[in-house]
């Protein structure tokens, strides 16, 4: 007698549970990832396919197909659950034994624990594990998993002058083609090579030049060039040192905008910028040198050795006095959020493509345009590479809300699993050439801030009915476009998704706010790593789809639009609910 479908999963639920520890933490999150699994299977026979409802959990997209309409995310990752299910239990395909008769539902749930279980292995990089042994694993990689500290360590490389002091290796071959077989190919013209790093562009610049803010690949290389001097020891040079503000009710944005503020008067005076204090990074997610620091998210500003100066400098009663040093508090308020934008490039905001769109209209001047180019310039340099730090949250991020789908997606190519043995091993295009792809997420895919609670005192606030307006606008001309990854403060944005079925949509899963609020209260709410993180995910989530809808009265929106303007998306335009209040 055939298993009804409910023994069957109870069966596999069995054969994962004896493969675990007996860490009672580790229990308990075996145990409630199963009951998701029992309780979303549940529901999926009771209701009919276009009603299956909103389970709460990162993977009711996959295990509902395209019946459910919602997705969200933790970003917590238990770092020491104790659990034995990784890299040893994985490689041994014998631990998947019986498994092979699971139906495709229950498939993509082991094989979406297996991807969790090695995102939660703190002990091996996510590279190093795929890159084990003679037959490497059973199995398959995470299309949407980068290695982290594989990207660091070229980054790096990518971020530091070479031998006497020649500009890094910014090359015409791209990532790790350029890095590795560039030499290779030209073994005896090192003089030409270094030629060619000298006048190559930066690699965190993305598409052509038209697809960029213009001069963006100039004022990129420039800024590097004067943050990352030859010689950070010359007695000629000057440094202006900051701290991060931290002011009760200063949003990241607002940080984000004041220290924009503070690199334009540096460029002016022809100062290094050093940052200091980052009270977001002063949690416990952000160990050793980074803590408290901008490098916890993203690479430092300027070179270890200049900061080393600068810190060596404030000690010193001359260096004050002749101002070789100062601090914020030489600089007014009105000098650092409205001061000089740097003219060392001309003018180029007198150029702006006009692709935003506002009440059906493009927006083709504004008495901001300066502003909107140079916060967009500084916070592309800013924040040019993740630390792994982020990387890792972005991992975690990809994984909770694209899990399932892409474990449904991996298993089409490779059917017979787990009983077919994978071969993770990379072919010479695979690791040279595709590697330096972006992480998969399912595409296209539209980015949403919805931006209420207390910033009515600042701008007109819109119900999310009209942000959903301009995503159908989006979708009448892109009718493969039914991805949304929303960002919001709101619960009350969070409910009404369930009004528009057609759509899915992935966010994060953290408490909001229900009624009014101010920010600072509710950000005082969550502990400070959350309150970081959450914003930061979504604010790089936003950079990166495919389209973009939001309010140009955010300064968060305002600066997500910059980052999407430096980096090759300025031809997907920007559907905004209003206008920027100084506009």
């Amino acid at each position: 007698m055939e298993p009804t479908p409910q023994k069957s999963l109870e069966r596999v639920i069995s054969q994962r549970a004896v493969q675990m520890s007996a860490s009672l933490q580790c229990k308990a999150w075996v145990l409630g990832f199963f009951c998701g699994i029992c309780i979303a299977y549940l529901f999926l026979i009771a209701f009919t396919p276009y009603k299956a409802g909103e389970f709460g959990v990162g993977f009711t997209n996959s295990l509902a197909a395209d019946s459910t309409n919602s997705s969200s995310l933790s970003l917590e990752v238990d770092k020491n659950a104790g659990c034995d299910f990784s890299s040893k239990d994985i490689g041994n395909s014998t631990k998947f034994e019986g498994s092979n008769q699971l139906n495709d539902v229950k498939k993509a749930a082991l094989l979406y624990s297996a991807w969790t279980a090695v995102l939660d292995d703190s002990k091996d990089s996510y590279g190093e594990f795929f890159d084990r042994g003679p037959n490497r694993t059973s199995l398959p990689r995470p299309p949407y998993m980068e290695d982290c500290k594989m990207n660091v360590e070229i980054n790096k490389i990518l971020d530091m002058r070479g031998e006497n002091g020649s500009l890094p290796r910014w090359s015409l071959w791209k990532g790790k083609l350029g890095l590795e077989l560039f030499r290779v190919a030209f073994p005896s013209e090192e003089q030409k090579l270094q030629a060619a790093f000298q006048n190559a562009s930066p690699p965190w610049v993305l598409g052509s030049d038209e697809d960029n803010f213009p001069l963006t690949r100039l004022v990129q290389r420039h800024l590097w060039i004067h943050q990352h001097p030859q010689n950070c020891n010359k007695s000629n040079l000057r440094f202006l040192v900051a701290d991060w503000e931290r002011l009760p009710g200063f949003g990241i944005g607002a940080q984000l905008a004041g220290m924009a503020g503070l690199l334009a008067i540096a460029i002016n005076e022809n100062r290094i910028l050093v940052t200091g204090y980052y009270n977001r990074a002063d949690h416990g997610g952000c160990q050793g040198s980074s803590h408290a620091h901008w490098s916890c998210y993203f690479f430092p500003e300027t070179a270890q050795e200049c900061r080393d100066r600068a810190n060596d400098l404030m000690k010193t009663k001359e260096a004050w006095d002749d101002h070789i040093i100062t601090v914020k508090d030489n600089y007014t308020s009105k000098e650092i959020w409205s001061g000089r934008i740097p003219r060392v490039w001309g003018e180029p905001w007198n150029y702006l493509q006009p692709t935003t769109d506002v009440d059906g209209n493009l927006l083709r001047h504004h008495r901001k345009m300066d502003c909107r180019w140079w916060r967009a310039q500084a916070l592309r340099y800013l924040m040019r590479f993740q630390s792994e730090y982020t990387c890792r949250l972005l991992n975690v991020a990809r994984h909770s809300a694209f899990g399932l789908q892409a474990a449904e997606m991996v298993l089409r190519t490779i059917p017979d699993w787990p009983k077919e043995s994978v071969d993770t091993s990379l072919s010479d295009i695979e690791n040279f050439v595709w590697s330096n792809h972006k992480p998969w997420i399912p595409r296209p895919i539209l980015s949403i801030h919805v931006r209420m609670g207390d910033k009515a005192c600042e701008m007109k606030v819109v119900e999310f009915e009209n942000y959903m307006h301009l995503a159908e606008r989006i979708r009448k001309k892109f009718p493969n476009l039914n991805s949304i990854w929303l960002s919001t403060e709101m619960q009350e944005v969070i409910d009404k998704t369930r009004l528009y079925p057609q759509w899915k949509f992935y966010y994060t899963n953290v408490r909001r706010q229900i009624g009014n609020m101010s920010m600072a209260a509710y950000e005082a709410s969550l502990d400070r790593e959350t309150s970081t993180n959450y914003p930061l995910v979504n604010f790089i989530m936003a950079t990166d789809a495919d389209f973009f809808i939001g309010a140009l009265g955010s300064t968060w929106c305002f600066l997500i639009d910059g980052m999407r303007n430096t980096g090759g998306k300025v031809m997907a335009g920007y559907l905004s609910v209003n206008r920027d209040r100084f506009w």
